[in-house]
């Protein structure tokens, strides 16, 4: 959302969209340097809580990685709920996912933010009840979002969401401001895990900014990342990817996550699914990627690997690769998905160069046994993800390239008969 304490004259309400000014507010902590993208109005004024870095760092707590200091991330996990959030529900969220207790003064610190909370929120109702009677409609809408913002920094989920709900049932809201409202609705419940709810929040944010033509250019392109992310967690990479890409250029959604981590995505699923000079003009040589490149080494030297045919690199590649798949809240769920198909990428990539070639020489070029590419090859073969046989006796493997015409063909005659069947059936009904 934009600024809390927005002062704009005249009555109409979407007059608001171009001209919101932020001003510091409870909910509000300092301003970060940007790691990368573009600076926006609305990103500006968007709400840092809740932290999604947290979020990230709460999960790599739950994960065993090499690459993971533990004991640095519980330290600032600790002290961002602790002293920055003052969250107590956070707090025993934490304290119940590690499984470890906490100190007596720690949990007298708790008792205290309640009562303290407890008395804010009586002080923030009171501005919503005076911005009623002695104000407008636009002051009544600030004293609501600083509620929401309070409760999304502060209190627990559900209250965080029935303050975004009452935000939302505001009479006089404009188009982007609901918008900014669900965005921040879906962190919220993305933070605490309910991925259900957090898609229905981009659903509706989504909704208003095509079917209402409601939000500005800066809004819509957020929420493509929001979208993006969310399309992430569902295993819908193709759709993640062609989302992620369109927003290189333009990216501004640093309360989601970093520029460095956003390049992450857009590389891993427009690597799967990209071809291989839209992957050189559009990744590899993407001045927007190579700005970070230094900042994620393993990504680049993955992608760099592919395209090279560097196949022993690449697969090295993957195993520093995997790591950071199940320190990354967004990939972990499907690490074992993405270590697969990384495979199978590569794979592809080396037969669509022979009509036959030995399991040894294939070995050679990955830097593994014959019986590890025998191994994993039958399983993608059985599978129907590569198109090949493998010759045990000979110890070759024949790729079998799909005639796409002939396929398309047998297709449509297949599904023509089954429009046949289904017109006959329909005919018997309509006779009876």
């Amino acid at each position: 959302m934009a600024g809390e304490d927005d002062k704009t004259s005249g009555t109409a309400m979407e007059a608001e969209e171009t001209t919101d000014t932020t001003s510091t507010t409870s909910a509000k902590k300092p301003t970060k340097k940007k790691a990368g993208g573009q600076p926006s109005a609305s990103e500006e004024g968007a709400s840092p809580y809740p932290d999604m870095q947290l979020h990230r760092r709460i999960h790599q707590l739950t994960v065993q990685s090499e690459i993971i200091d533990t004991s640095d991330i519980q330290t600032k996990v600790a002290d961002a709920v602790v002293k920055e959030l003052e969250n107590p529900t956070l707090f025993q969220s934490v304290e119940k996912l590690l499984g470890s207790a906490s100190p007596a003064d720690a949990s007298a610190k708790m008792k205290e933010f309640e009562t303290k909370h407890e008395s804010h929120m009586k002080e923030l109702l009171a501005k919503v009840e005076e911005a009623k009677e002695n104000a407008g409609d636009m002051e009544v809408m600030d004293a609501r979002v600083q509620i929401a913002r309070f409760a999304a920094k502060s209190l627990s989920k559900d209250q965080a969401l029935d303050a975004y709900k009452d935000l939302l049932e505001l009479p006089k809201i404009s188009s982007g401001k609901k918008i900014d409202a669900f965005m921040e609705s879906s962190r919220v419940a993305a933070f605490y895990g309910d991925t259900v709810k957090s898609d229905n929040f981009i659903d509706q944010a989504q909704k208003i900014a095509t079917e209402g033509g409601g939000g500005d250019w800066d809004r819509r392109n957020r929420l493509k990342v929001y979208r993006a992310l969310s399309k992430l967690l569902a295993r819908d990479i193709k759709g993640a990817a062609t989302l992620l890409i369109d927003c290189i250029a333009t990216f501004s959604c640093n309360e989601v996550c970093s520029y460095e981590e956003f390049i992450v995505y857009a590389i891993l699923s427009n690597l799967l699914h990209l071809p291989r000079p839209d992957l050189k003009e559009k990744i590899l040589d993407g001045p927007e990627i190579l700005s970070v490149a230094t900042d994620i080494p393993i990504i680049i030297k993955l992608i760099n690997a592919l395209y090279e045919c560097d196949y022993k690199q690449y697969l090295h590649a993957m195993v520093e690769v995997e790591p950071l798949l199940h320190a990354d809240p967004y990939l972990h769920l499907h690490a074992a998905y993405w270590m697969r198909e990384l495979h199978i990428l590569a794979y592809k990539q080396f037969l669509d160069s022979y009509q036959s070639v030995t399991l040894q020489a294939m070995a050679d070029a990955f830097g593994v046994s014959p019986d590890f590419i025998d191994h994993h090859a039958s399983q993608f073969i059985a599978a129907g993800r590569l198109t090949a046989k493998i010759d045990k006796f000979g110890g070759t493997i024949l790729t079998n390239r799909p005639d796409q015409k002939n396929a398309q063909y047998r297709d449509m005659i297949q599904k023509g008969d089954l429009l046949l069947n289904r017109i006959q059936k329909l005919a018997r009904v309509v006779d009876l």
